[in-house]
């Protein structure tokens, strides 16, 4: 367990948190004026790899440079900030205040783009970023050189931390029967992995959820015909598969987010742990009772699993972001859906 102290007074800032992995949409804007929920779990906290915060760049930024800040393709602005920023649910701060005069948000709440938001109760020094407004996971994000981990316990093993049949997967499907807004961006990232390790071929998805989540975007971002490269699941509680498919798609630890590593020369991608698990270990219902069949005009009164009201569409946004720092965006054929997805993002099937 780790708990975060300001960097200048040693005053304490968080309860004790364990580690996860960051969540595939931790940076994820959805919908119009949507209230999203709190990005972490009760007591757990997360890091960011990639720069964040100032100095930006807004203008262009030369090739070189951009893969420096691991930028491949163009964006509209890259953060030159310093990497590893510290995610943790808001109510497991401690001695923090808000900053009043950098309290802005676009809507109904706080999106941090003023800066830190939030000071140390005790010295005064700027520490956090509180995010809460519409679109926005409500975070509370803690600057890496503002603050200082004590009694880090080392990650756990795979072994240690991993039950593949008893992890609860995250459901595709919200109660109001739209698609997850986690495992759009989930796919969403998987997806430019995955093009990446299609290196332009046809792609042949296996029947069921992943068909459903992945196909379509790869039906218009890829060829068809044959010969096509095969995809499928491995990883922990999953029998090897032969003859080995090209590709697999492979869980993240649920703590660190290293993913899984696969056995051959299969090219893997990284997906999260929950949405793996799920896609791995579906839980199907049994549609009669264990002890036998419903006695004669007797109906089933359970409700059935959740079906979505449409078609699945992954974040464009959380799409472009992962394929822009893979070194494989700039093959042509790679950067070419990469400039089509960004000047029409809302264009099927995204």
């Amino acid at each position: 367990m780790t708990t975060f102290v300001c960097a200048g007074c040693e005053a304490a800032l968080s309860v004790a948190l364990l580690r996860v992995a960051l969540p595939a949409h931790a940076h994820q804007q959805w919908g119009n004026g949507t209230l999203l929920p709190v990005l972490m779990e009760p007591g757990t906290y997360a890091v960011d790899p990639e720069p964040s915060g100032p100095p930006w760049r807004w203008s262009a930024v030369g090739r070189d440079e951009a893969a420096a800040g691991g930028g491949f393709a163009p964006a509209s602005a890259l953060s030159f900030g310093t990497p590893g920023a510290i995610v943790v649910a808001p109510g497991d701060t401690r001695g923090t205040a808000l900053i009043p005069e950098r309290c802005d948000g676009y809507c109904c709440g706080l999106d941090g783009s003023s800066g830190p938001n939030l000071a140390c109760e005790q010295c005064g020094q700027p520490v956090a970023t509180r995010v809460d407004d519409c679109s926005l996971w409500q975070a509370v994000w803690f600057a890496r050189d503002a603050v200082r981990g004590l009694s880090t316990d080392k990650p756990a093993d795979w072994a240690d931390c991993w039950d593949a049949q008893g992890r609860q997967g995250a459901p595709p499907v919200d109660p109001s029967g739209a698609w997850s807004p986690q495992w759009a961006a989930a796919v969403g990232a998987g997806l430019a992995h995955l093009l990446a390790a299609s290196e332009g071929a046809p792609v042949a998805l296996p029947d069921g959820l992943i068909a459903d989540t992945f196909g379509r975007t790869l039906d218009v971002l890829l060829p068809s015909g044959e010969p096509a490269k095969t995809v499928a699941l491995t990883g922990p509680g999953l029998p090897c598969r032969e003859p080995a498919p090209d590709i697999f798609l492979v869980p993240q630890h649920p703590q660190t987010g290293v993913p899984w590593r696969a056995s051959g020369r299969a090219r893997t991608v990284p997906l999260p742990a929950d949405v793996w698990t799920q896609l791995a270990f579906p839980g199907e219902r049994l549609l009669l009772p264990v002890t036998g069949g419903l006695p004669d005009g007797v109906h089933r009164d359970d409700p059935l699993p959740m079906c979505p009201r449409g078609p699945f569409r992954p974040d464009w946004g959380v799409f472009l972001h992962t394929l822009a720092r893979i070194p494989a965006v700039r093959q042509p054929w790679l950067r070419r859906i990469y400039d089509r997805v960004k000047d029409r993002p809302y264009v099927h099937p995204f």
